[in-house]
């Protein structure tokens, strides 16, 4: 099977080397790509988001199978584009990923199909946005309607940062509740019909230790969750997963790809917080690491509507943690072109692998900063202390002048320190 990957980030390195540990993958392919992919597929110049480029690419590849990592070329229409040249894709139509593109419908989504979330008011305007911070109270949540690159999300104390946040949105804003307790993903593949969930995750977004400073796109992650409720995956399936397939299907938009559930988990039960439409960056880096089945089967299964007709999924024991190396002075405008050295020692660290985010090559070949998210450490090991350990080995044989990176992560988990409020 011919594999073209969209996309040039952590999650699509993570997805190339899932890929290309597959027999069943022939020829791997990755459109823009990075540093540490081009050791794995053959890289091509795309313009994501244009749908026809994708399609145009796939075709002059004689593509099988085309994975689309990222939202943007999602919302876009990059998937429709390639299913009507006839190529099986990974990924949920335009008219679906809408489900990740609009928090309003999202909200809109999860009421029809009586899926657990935070209640939410969608306003247009600041006199609006004003009224729901009242109604709501402190700690205020303000969420930028559209796509936001992980960013469009602020949660404050502050009303007048809230009101600025607000201000600053591209267009509706979604005010809502605060939703207390810890926050789990779970990724699951589906064809529209069939739903198949991953092992839960747990993901870091402020940029400093003890969750401080800003949010980021994501500062680190582990899986899978040692203090997580054992019947977890079966609650979120039937409770989110399998009602919010089901209500798409029955909006003649049925979504077909993968459906990543971000959960908290309050005293008052499993509520949602948003939905996306693709696998999560840095969560992918994680559960893939402990995935036993070979990936482009799958992908290929949910992609044609026959998931229901794979294996059960087989998971690898022990757990695995990834640590983000980020550039200098992210989330805030990165500073690039730095150069990246201690990759092979890293890489060498038993349990390690170094996944690239934002990189390149330069003109003499070496690896250089090209992103605020430069690097996703990740490694492996019998147990979330033994990954926790092996992770900051590699992290620490990694070079980049300035960069900077959480020392925190899933350290709370390690210490069992990880309450869910109300669990018994």
């Amino acid at each position: 099977m011919k594999v073209l990957v969209i996309g040039g980030g952590g999650r699509e390195h993570a997805l190339c080397l899932a890929l290309s540990a597959d027999p069943g993958v022939t020829e791997l392919h990755c459109a823009p790509g990075n540093a540490g992919i081009a050791a794995l597929a053959t890289l091509h110049p795309v313009n994501a988001t244009d749908p026809t480029a994708v399609a145009d690419l796939a075709d002059a590849l004689d593509a099988d199978l085309v994975v689309i990592g990222p939202e943007g070329p999602l919302v876009a229409g990059a998937a429709d584009a390639v299913r009507l040249r006839g190529i099986a894709c990974f990924g949920p139509s335009a008219a679906a990923a809408v489900l990740e593109g609009s928090k309003a419908f999202a909200k809109e989504v999860m009421a029809y199909a009586e899926v657990p979330t935070a209640m939410a008011r969608v306003c247009d305007d600041l006199d609006e946005v004003a009224a729901a911070l009242d109604a709501f109270g402190p700690p205020y949540v303000v969420k930028d309607d559209g796509l936001a690159a992980g960013k469009g999300v602020v949660v404050t104390e502050d009303r007048e940062a809230a009101l600025a946040h607000a201000k600053a949105c591209s267009g509706r804003v979604v005010i809502e509740e605060f939703l207390d307790g810890p926050e789990v993903s779970v990724f699951a593949l589906t064809d529209g019909q069939t739903v198949r969930a991953l092992l839960p995750a747990q993901d870091f977004k402020r940029v400093g230790d003890g969750d401080a400073g800003p949010n980021t796109g994501g500062m680190g992650a582990y899986c899978p969750l040692p203090w997580a409720p054992a019947d977890l995956l079966e609650q979120v399936t039937a409770r989110v997963l399998e009602p919010t397939i089901a209500e798409m299907r029955r909006r003649g938009t049925p979504f077909a790809g993968l459906l990543y559930a971000g959960l908290a988990m309050t005293s008052r039960g499993m509520r949602v917080i948003e939905f996306n439409a693709r696998f999560g960056d840095p969560e992918t880096q994680v559960v893939l690491a402990l995935l036993r089945n070979p990936l482009g089967a799958l992908l290929e299964a949910a992609a044609i509507g026959q998931l229901d007709k794979v294996e059960p999924l087989n998971w690898r024991e022990g757990s695995a943690v990834t640590v983000v190396v980020a550039a200098p002075n992210y989330p805030g405008p990165p500073v690039t072109g730095g150069a990246i050295g201690g990759l092979d020692e890293a890489n060498a660290a038993p349990g390690v692998q170094v996944i690239h985010a934002g990189t390149a090559l330069d003109g003499a070949g070496a690896v250089v900063s090209s992103g605020g998210r430069v690097l996703c450490v990740t490694a492996t090991g019998a147990d979330l202390a033994e990954a926790r350990s092996r992770v900051y080995t590699g992290v620490a044989a990694v070079t980049l002048d300035g960069s900077h990176h959480r020392t925190d992560i899933a350290l709370a988990a390690e210490r069992g320190e990880v309450i869910i409020p109300g669990a018994s």
